[in-house]
């Protein structure tokens, strides 16, 4: 293995000029040395040091490729992961991991085989807000948990023209886009689910994708509610909690997107850090005290995800994001899907 991972870039769209590349290129362990872009030249202005290529070959045939971040359209996840994996590559690949779980244990045994390291770019693992979330949970500051909710609502009220997204196929909507965030962090916080009860819809004019699901997942002691909604214009809470001691309400969302947006590099003590007036509200008693008031947020840290990429690949160490829990976030999509068309809830085995 060369001082650095050199990596290759399957795309330039939002996630890759956006995410990856900025958070490769800010990361010493990693070179970014090819950007797959089709017609354009778009990343030269901003990662002059990578090359352009226009065909996917031109990456995974290439011995000085070291790792394949694999960031197309969801329908070319799949076949492009497992011909990075055959030709020797690590792979990283954007959520959703894949259409289909029967794909994504294919890739895992593929990556077994070539002795590659294999990971899904679950990024939202590590946002600021979910970070406290997990930190309210596991300190049990609410007493025993019983309930909850997140949301991941949008106000988009158009039909997006020329694009795969807005197309009616397998793979595409809100479930497999957001919802595969917000499952993964479901299944972060509790694991695979006992039942699931899912209603999906298409509530935009002239949509031809799902805009709007609704899922519930059961346990033995907490009841997880999942939403999120193309035609939400004024938000609600985006985590909410409530134990046997008290409450947890959190509003707003992680900046980090927002800040990649704008151009800012990630890292630096002020990275991810939120405004106060977003931080989560708790009510709860502990050790026979009343207590109300904010909690500061976490600061996010996506720059976390690729330096644990770096260790894997380098020093052998675990995965953050393993592929066998990015192929339950398909599963319990493909369970939504199921409980949606027969209108009923679906155990889990």
């Amino acid at each position: 293995m060369p001082e650095k991972i050199r990596v290759g870039l399957t795309s330039f769209g939002m996630s890759g000029e956006v995410f990856h590349a900025p958070l490769i290129s800010s990361n010493s362990h990693f070179q970014l040395r090819k950007i797959m872009e089709r017609s354009s030249n778009k990343s030269k202005s901003r990662f002059s040091d990578a090359e352009i290529v226009r065909s996917f070959s031109e990456i995974t045939d290439d011995i000085n490729i070291d790792l394949v971040v694999v960031n197309t359209p969801d329908y070319l996840h799949f076949e492009m992961a497992k011909e990075a994996l055959e030709k020797g590559k690590h792979v990283i690949v954007e959520k959703p991991f894949t259409i289909k779980s029967s794909e994504a244990e294919e890739l895992i045994k593929v990556a077994e085989k070539a002795g590659k390291v294999l990971s899904v770019f679950q990024n939202r693992r590590w946002d600021g807000d979910f970070l406290t979330v997990q930190k309210v949970i596991d300190s049990k500051m609410l007493g025993r948990l019983v309930e909850f909710e997140s949301h991941y609502d949008r106000f988009r009220n158009y039909i997006q023209e020329n694009t795969w997204k807005e197309e009616e196929d397998t793979g595409t909507g809100i479930l497999y886009n957001l919802g595969a965030h917000m499952i993964d962090q479901a299944l972060v916080l509790f694991g695979m689910p006992n039942t699931i009860t899912a209603h999906l819809g298409i509530t935009r004019t002239g949509g031809r994708v799902i805009d709007n699901f609704d899922l519930r997942m059961e346990y033995e002691e907490v009841k997880v509610l999942i939403r999120s909604g193309y035609l939400v214009r004024e938000a609600g809470p985006r985590y909410s909690m409530h134990g046997t001691m008290g409450s947890f309400v959190k509003y707003g969302i992680d900046p980090q997107e927002d800040m990649l947006k704008a151009g800012f590099a990630p890292y630096g003590n002020d990275w991810g850090t939120e405004n106060e007036a977003d931080w989560g509200f708790l009510n709860t008693e502990t050790s026979g005290l009343h207590i109300e008031g904010q909690v500061e947020t976490i600061a996010g840290d996506y720059p976390a995800f690729y330096a644990n990429i770096a260790a894997a690949i380098k020093e052998g160490k675990p995965l953050a994001v393993k592929p066998e829990e990015a192929m339950n976030v398909i599963k319990i999509i493909e369970y939504s899907i199921q409980s949606d068309k027969e209108g009923k809830t679906i155990q889990l085995n």
